[in-house]
């Protein structure tokens, strides 16, 4: 074992004081440490791998302050082979035009909305964009009522306001001031939970790109490959809805849910697949045939017909999204884990299911109650998926 590892080794857990070169030695690896053991890693740290590999090969014209092109950018996100044979896992499973119109817009002045039903990867597309392009996905403004128009703008430290009067040192930078001075992709999660007045404060940074602090009698101009991504869903356009004139400063891009089983039934394995690792769990990968019948459970109550098309059913008030699927899998995974044989079955998923479908106690249980007994019961092979619900107390 070389000198370095062994002074790594010796050092992770003593309490003596160190040289500056010792200490920063310690500081390091416990960064390393910390980076593995977070629960989440950010999409550039989880897939710098891949990032760094397409990067090599990426031999088309970059946008100032990009990390990789357009062509590459959208290679990252559906995945495939690289010509070295190097695998590349998709990001999106879905269509490619699609992602290429978002890429597309970011490389003009225009800012991208992602719009959708809630669980259709509009967040998880909006921080891959954001990791593949500017290399930092973490420039994010959670929108919801209470967002402040300092959050999205600048804010001030009140101590250092108060002791040295204005100044850029008393200055607070948000992620969007950030993003400007620095040239990378800002981010909006909700962006219509967010209110009118404040939404509006983005119609100057997104038409001018440029930032005014009167108080200083400043501005903040954004740098080249600055630009910003927004997620909506339709559930919530009642909450607040855009003026027409920040409508106008958004390239607007509909994720839709899964067209196809096939499709939806890969996006599900996929994503269990990551998250069943990032959590350790010790269950076995799950069944195909379970998945499929979460899958058609969820398509047969989100399209209020059953998959042959022969009979109509009730919906649930729940939006019975491809998310939602994917939590109820991991439910499962977690009871297998932990208090059953390891493996995935009916009873460990039914919990997760009633919990998913079942939002308001009355509506929903009527629903799902008559979806059992028309629906579930009568299918020969799904007589366990029928028992265990049926066990579930509502």
């Amino acid at each position: 074992m070389s000198h370095f590892k062994l002074l790594i080794i010796n050092t992770l857990n003593t309490k003596y004081l160190f040289t500056k070169k010792h200490s920063l030695i310690l500081t390091f690896t416990h960064s390393l440490i910390d980076i593995m053991n977070v629960l989440r890693q950010h999409a550039e740290q989880q897939f710098a791998h891949e990032i760094e590999e397409i990067s090599k090969q990426d031999t088309q014209k970059r946008p100032t302050n990009w990390n990789l092109s357009p062509q590459a950018v959208v290679s990252y996100l559906m995945g495939g082979k690289l010509k070295n044979g190097f695998e590349i896992s998709p990001k999106y499973i879905g269509s490619r035009r699609l992602m290429e119109i978002a890429v597309a817009t970011l490389t003009t002045d225009r800012a991208l909305l992602l719009y959708g039903l809630p669980g259709t990867a509009k967040s998880w597309v909006a921080e891959h964009l954001a990791a593949a392009i500017s290399g930092d996905s973490t420039l994010l403004i959670q929108g919801t009522a209470g967002t402040s128009e300092e959050s999205v703008r600048y804010g001030w430290n009140y101590a250092r306001l108060l002791a040295e009067g204005p100044s850029e040192n008393a200055l607070v930078v948000t992620p969007m001031m950030h993003a400007m001075k620095n040239g990378k992709i800002a981010r909006i999660e909700e962006l219509t939970r967010i209110t009118a007045d404040v939404q509006d404060t983005l119609i100057t940074i997104l038409s001018e790109k440029t930032l005014p602090v009167p108080e200083l009698n400043i501005e903040v101009q954004a740098v080249a490959g600055f630009n910003v991504i927004a997620t909506a869903n339709n559930r919530d356009k009642g909450v607040n809805e855009l003026s027409g004139a920040l409508k106008r400063r958004f390239n607007t891009v509909i994720l839709p849910v899964p067209d196809s089983m096939e499709e939806e039934i890969s996006i599900v394995q996929t994503r269990v697949s990551s998250l069943q690792k990032a959590l350790d769990l010790p269950a076995e990968a799950p069944a195909l045939r379970e998945i499929q019948r979460i899958v058609t459970i969820f398509r047969e109550l989100r399209a209020g017909i059953t998959a042959d098309g022969k009979t109509k059913i009730k919906t649930p008030t729940s939006t019975m999204s491809t998310a939602e699927a994917i939590s109820v899998v991991n439910s499962g995974l977690a009871l297998a884990a932990h208090f059953g044989d390891g493996r995935l079955n009916s009873q460990d998923l039914a919990a997760g299911l009633v919990g998913a479908i079942v939002k308001d106690p009355v509506q929903d249980k009527v629903v799902w109650n008559e979806y059992l007994e028309t629906v579930i019961k009568p299918r020969e092979d799904w007589k366990d998926v029928y028992r265990a619900c049926k066990d579930i107390v509502m």
